[in-house]
């Protein structure tokens, strides 16, 4: 092997190592150890013992616990279907509850469970838990928006070096467009295995398909815009922002109040977050629960990326090689010919 052909695969193997080495402080940064950031819980009740107990249980979790005490089992439900909270804690003699929202966050459910058995193991009374929400009968966990984000960023990602490479000759305005209808696709095709074939989303099909063209869009646009400069670094790009830093953000695995605050900061505006979170919104909490913010996020990311295509096709519109006149045409192959 030569050394430039050694240069050569050396070269377009950056690609891959970069991405390895990515993916691993991505994951491993955003999931190995799982620790309460502003896990918010609460205790229900008015008395001078909730407001002790509530207190006691802050000064143990530290500062990754925020305690604080709620009137009455109605109020905590209502926190929890405004997703203000992520357990409440019905103090008893006999039968103390848990009242959670696995909708929103499984393993942030588990995490109150945790936190509050061991008050319940102390007085040696067994703890009730019980949910305020009820999720689709093909999603248990409520993890099954997570995996269609998945499959809707891979689809969509994916696409861009299909259209960089084999509509490298259109023009931007052509590639956008079949961009945007690429996303159609996508999303459909992900919506409805996750619909009717496994039954994750029950209701509301129309809706998800909307939300889910609208994250496709903006990450084929954004895609296509940054290829442009970018080139064979595109890839690794998207990668970056749509698969490093957007799935360990989404909320699908671990919600932010069980990160740090790195992923818990991106969790509050990435679009992964944004399509999780809206949906989860949508389909379990009546579309209430900071639904509209997070439909708004989405909207954000696609004018990021038809701001991007805009500037791409003015760039190559600008740098385009110029049109060769026929006369100098001519002039070349004469040229030619006679070498």
């Amino acid at each position: 092997m030569t050394r430039t052909q050694f240069r050569h695969i050396a070269g377009h193997l950056l690609t891959p190592l970069l991405m390895c080495l990515g993916m691993a402080f991505a994951y491993l940064g955003a999931f190995h150890q799982p620790e309460p950031n502003n896990l918010t819980l609460a205790v229900v009740g008015d008395s001078p013992q909730s407001m002790v107990l509530a207190q006691t249980m802050k000064d143990k979790g530290g500062a990754g616990l925020d305690m604080i005490t709620v009137p009455d089992r109605e109020a905590a439900i209502s926190a929890l279907n405004n997703r203000e909270l992520v357990g409440a804690y019905v103090p008893d003699a006999t039968k103390p509850e848990l009242l959670v929202a696995t909708a929103s966050s499984d393993t942030s459910a588990m995490a109150a469970e945790v936190a509050f058995r061991s008050v319940s193991d102390h007085q040696g009374v067994p703890l009730a838990v019980t949910d305020v929400t009820t999720k689709a009968g093909g999603d248990p966990t409520g993890q099954g928006i997570f995996f269609l984000l998945v499959a809707l960023s891979v689809g969509a990602y994916g696409s861009v070096a299909v259209i960089g490479a084999a509509g490298a000759m259109l023009r931007m305005r052509v590639r956008a467009a079949v961009g945007v209808v690429t996303a159609m696709i996508v999303s459909l095709i992900g919506v409805l295995v996750a619909g009717p074939v496994f039954g994750v989303i029950d209701s509301s099909l129309l809706s998800v398909f909307g939300i889910a063209w609208l994250y496709a869009s903006g990450i084929i646009l954004i895609g296509i815009g940054l290829h442009t400069f970018l080139k064979r670094w595109t890839t690794l790009a998207l990668i970056t922002l749509f698969v490093m830093l957007n799935f360990t953000t989404s909320g699908g695995v671990y919600g932010p109040e069980l990160q740090n605050g790195f992923f818990g900061a991106l969790h509050s505006f990435w679009n992964g977050a944004d399509f999780v979170e809206g949906v989860r919104s949508l389909l379990y909490f009546d579309g209430g629960a900071g639904f509209g913010s997070r439909l708004f996020g989405l909207f954000a990311w696609l004018t990021v990326g038809l701001v991007l295509v805009v500037v791409a096709g003015r760039y190559e519109a600008r740098h385009a090689p110029k049109p060769v006149a026929p006369a100098a045409v001519e002039e070349e192959i004469g040229e030619s010919v006679a070498v």
